[in-house]
């Protein structure tokens, strides 16, 4: 049997989530490895909850998309971040939008990695590809998927209507990981291998 991640994501909606799950799904499939997606939204289109489930195998996978146990979480907002929270297990790997986020976390039994993600990406110019900044990150932490795979999947990901902002969202991946790969947390927690994050 083979090795399967979690990832849940979460926010209000309009921060990027569904797109952020999107990235990380593609990145996978385009690695080869199986892939389950599953997102839910409200219908408030901006403001609303956001959250999503990425499940990554290097095997045939066992775990439906809504899970109840997750190996680590994306929050880009605390608004409905209860429900992720509930998920971690002792030891999850989490990782915070740290300039919007404004509640406690409980830094004794997760792995927690602080993400200036909304800072980063107004300095960029371009406020709205936080999720693509704090995507670019987790890929640096975890090594779930490669930083290519991660530009590629983000291009596949972005709809034809859509196609001014990849550019700014290949920026922001970029800038995430290099953010990462500056504070040192380059496969700080790997996903894969045999010093995997259990």
């Amino acid at each position: 049997m083979g090795t399967e991640r979690e990832v849940m994501l979460t926010g209000i909606g309009g921060q990027g989530v569904q797109l952020a799950a999107q990235v990380l799904a593609r990145a996978a499939t385009r690695e080869g490895r199986q892939v389950m997606l599953f997102g839910v939204y409200s219908g408030m289109m901006r403001g609303g909850n956001s959250d999503s489930t990425v499940v990554v195998g290097d095997g045939p996978l066992q775990a439906p998309p809504l899970i109840s146990r997750t190996w680590s979480a994306i929050v880009l907002h605390h608004k409905y971040w209860s429900s992720v929270r509930d998920r971690l297990r002792p030891g999850s790997l989490l990782v915070v939008n740290t300039p919007v986020f404004e509640d406690t976390v409980d830094r004794d039994s997760w792995t927690v990695f602080d993400v200036p993600a909304t800072s980063t990406a107004i300095e960029l110019g371009s406020p709205m590809t936080a999720s693509m900044v704090i995507t670019g990150a987790y890929v640096a932490i975890t090594g779930l998927v490669s930083l290519d795979a991660a530009i590629a999947g983000m291009r596949d990901a972005v709809p034809p209507y859509r196609q001014q902002h990849v550019e700014a969202n290949d920026a922001a991946i970029r800038a995430g990981h290099d953010l990462a790969v500056g504070a040192g947390w380059l496969g700080a927690a790997p996903a894969f291998g045999e010093r995997a994050l259990t």
